[in-house]
């Protein structure tokens, strides 16, 4: 479901009704997407990081940390890439947050009822929207394992299926050396995704 693939003519119009209407934004890296609730948000170019809070923390001593003001550890939840959807969704005491991965990373927004003008437009839209899920409840399973190696092992191998790059030899730019990501990812990020 790549930019190239959806019709020229009606992502053209899209990007230029968004131009219109003041709904569209280029951010730098690391930089966090304004998103709110009740929003439909668009990458354009470039990779979205999507990441979560929780204001529940399990530990043995409820009452020593109450009276400790913690930040809550964001948890690194996955990508969305060029030519996707993404939706914040509120749920207390759960948040949302997205933040470009990249620099120059453009996004838009709309409001569902906006997709009225594109019914077309819609039904991809829900289409990637199921592919996400479908995807999500990949990385669940691979996230789900015992063994940090195996979940580790899991993580690289779905964010390669879905976003990995050939890498050529040197030598020879026909021969293909193996596959790596189009954007770099921290120690502590990968950590964070794989709960180690």
């Amino acid at each position: 479901f790549s930019e190239a693939s959806r019709p020229f003519l009606t992502w053209q119009r899209i990007l230029d009704w968004a131009q219109e209407h003041y709904r569209c934004r280029t951010f730098s890296k690391d930089e966090r997407i304004p998103a709110r609730p009740g929003l439909l948000y668009l990458v354009q170019r470039g990779a979205i990081r999507m990441v979560g809070t929780a204001q529940v923390s399990a530990t043995a001593n409820q009452l020593t940390s109450r009276r400790i003001n913690r930040t809550p550890e964001e948890a690194f939840l996955g990508f969305v890439g060029a030519g996707n959807p993404f939706e914040i969704v509120a749920q207390s005491p759960f948040t949302l947050q997205a933040y470009a991965h990249v620099d120059q990373t453009a996004v838009l927004w709309m409001y569902w009822h906006d997709l009225d003008n594109w019914p077309h437009f819609r039904r991809e839209i829900m289409d990637l929207f199921r592919y996400q899920h479908q995807r999500k409840l990949l990385w669940l399973s691979a996230l789900g394992q015992r063994r940090t190696i195996d979940r580790l092992l899991g993580f690289l191998t779905l964010l390669i299926e879905e976003y990995g790059e050939p890498a050529t030899s040197e030598t020879d730019p026909e021969v293909i050396r193996g596959y790596c990501l189009p954007f770099p990812l921290t120690h502590a990020q990968i950590g964070s995704a794989i709960g180690s």
